[in-house]
């Protein structure tokens, strides 16, 4: 699928045609640039890696410098790799947002937002001990039972407990193109996508 790397600018809301006002999501996406072209003869698989978003020389290894060289490109902050683009690029070829049209259909993924070490009600959705009174002192957040005693005598793997939240790559699929405006490289999603503002996303056809 073809697509494109990009920056989520913030939300907005759009009135659509039918008079409805949705809540919208606004993406920078691209200009990118091809880094690299592989091909199934000689790396086994078929991908068009694309650079986004610009990098001082000093910030970057002599390896990437020459990678970029040979693209006759500037230094890159992103490098991804995609699959299934249509027509047969070459290296140094800048990929802007005309690959995307109003009404289109994009999958869009990107790094949730972090919440840190939350417990059971927050991160699973567990409701907790009902009621306050009886005894149950303190309980009204806890996880409750997590294992059996005598058998199986162990907590198995995979219970939802408390941990870690977010800071998950999340793909949001069938988000549909509001608007193109080109000459900002802005695309306007309806919908939400994962990540916080200024995150890195990869939109795909």
């Amino acid at each position: 699928m073809s697509g494109l790397i990009g920056k989520k600018i913030g939300m907005t809301s759009v009135y659509l045609e039918d008079g409805k006002n949705v809540a919208c999501t606004i993406v920078e996406a691209g200009p990118c640039v091809v880094t690299q072209v592989k091909t199934v003869e000689k790396d086994g698989y078929a991908a068009i890696q694309l650079g986004y978003g610009d990098k001082t020389d000093k910030n970057v290894t002599n390896a990437l410098k020459g990678h970029f060289k040979k693209a006759k490109t500037g230094a890159k902050s992103k490098l991804i790799e995609f699959g299934g683009f249509e027509a047969d690029l070459e290296l140094g070829t800048e990929i802007k947002l005309d690959i995307f049209e109003e009404g289109d259909w994009v999958d869009v993924a990107g790094t949730s937002i972090g919440k840190g070490f939350q417990g059971v009600v927050k991160r699973h959705g567990f409701a907790g001990v009902g009621g306050q009174t009886h005894g149950q002192h303190n309980r009204g957040r806890a996880p409750g039972s997590i294992g059996g005693a005598s058998y199986p005598g162990r907590v198995f793997k995979g219970m939802r407990m408390a941990g870690q939240t977010g800071n998950e790559r999340v793909t949001v699929q069938n988000l549909r193109v509001i608007k193109v405006l080109p000459e900002k490289n802005l695309l306007v999603l309806k919908g939400s996508i994962p990540g916080s503002n200024g995150s890195i996303v990869t939109i795909e056809k």
